[in-house]
């Protein structure tokens, strides 16, 4: 081989060196890149900010309402969201937080303050409901909001007997007054396949009786629903279905049983047709990531 297409050799080599090198580079720099950017919108969200912004929509909605000041609670759905935003909203003076997948709950409850107190909103699976409560506690498990069959709160009153049981083995301390699990019915008020709950007055009265006679250590605190988007005669539906629950348990005043309906599209609408709580999650937090649950 000659000097001059040696030369010329070492000369290609040297070029396809140097653009590999380059666009490695360039690669691992839009990554980083990628990820700080990632990493800054993440900072960004203001938690507090957007916590007060949604507390302050809720007490005009009471306030146009002509309701008690404090008659709507804020659940903070956080399902999928990182600690540290949820502590966030803690801090701003958020205590009720929503979650949809039982072992993120246990996990969160784990390691979040202990004052939180916890809703379960999503479909709970009569497998995991022993886990749950006796992970969580009742001290930090106020409701489980997605009851709709005798099975799983069959399931939930096993659970709080055992961890009654094994707490009353462990304790010196005596108390009078009885620890339940507060839940909520789901009523299925839009009719859609894709949503459960209960749809009819018949069963609704048959499930109330049902856990009333024989779960003893469960308590009805309210009804949910999630309804169809848009469609607010589902809120009204829900008002319809709490008078019959009243007057199954007795109580003195439909005041006595919550509401849980509404989410951050239309939250306000909710608090007009009489909801007790509201569960708003992507106008607190942001949009959710899924791929993290």
């Amino acid at each position: 081989m000659t000097i001059i297409n040696r030369l010329m050799l070492f000369s290609s080599l040297a070029l396809h060196t140097q653009a590999y090198l380059s666009n490695s580079l360039c690669g691992i720099g839009s990554r980083r890149l990628l990820s700080s950017t990632r990493i800054s919108m993440s900072s960004t969200i203001d938690i507090a900010s957007n916590l007060q912004y949604v507390n302050d929509q809720i007490s005009k909605c009471v306030q146009e309402c002509n309701r008690p000041e404090g008659s709507v609670k804020l659940v903070a759905v956080s399902k999928t969201k990182p600690e540290d935003l949820l502590m966030d909203a803690y801090n701003a003076g958020q205590r009720y937080f929503g979650e949809n997948y039982a072992q993120e709950l246990i996990s969160k409850a784990s390691n979040l303050p202990s004052d939180i107190r916890w809703h379960f909103i999503g479909p709970l699976q009569s497998n995991k409901a022993t886990s749950l409560v006796k992970s969580v506690g009742l001290d930090k498990l106020a409701c489980i909001e997605t009851v709709s069959t005798m099975k799983l709160a069959n399931k939930l009153n096993n659970a709080v007997t055992a961890l009654l049981l094994e707490s009353s083995k462990t304790t010196t301390t005596t108390t009078t007054e009885k620890k339940t699990l507060g839940i909520y019915i789901q009523i299925n008020t839009s009719g859609e396949e894709s949503k459960s709950g209960i749809q009819t007055m018949d069963e609704l009265k048959e499930l109330v009786n049902d856990i009333t006679s024989s779960c003893t250590n469960l308590k009805i605190l309210g009804l949910m629903t999630i309804g169809a988007p848009g469609d607010f005669s589902c809120f009204d539906k829900l008002v319809e279905f709490r008078q019959v629950v009243v007057e199954l348990l007795g109580l003195d005043s439909v005041d006595e049983l919550e509401l849980s309906m509404g989410m951050s599209g239309d939250f306000d609408e909710a608090i007009k047709r009489g909801s007790t709580s509201v569960r708003v999650g992507s106008t607190i937090f942001g949009a959710r990531d899924y791929s993290k649950k």
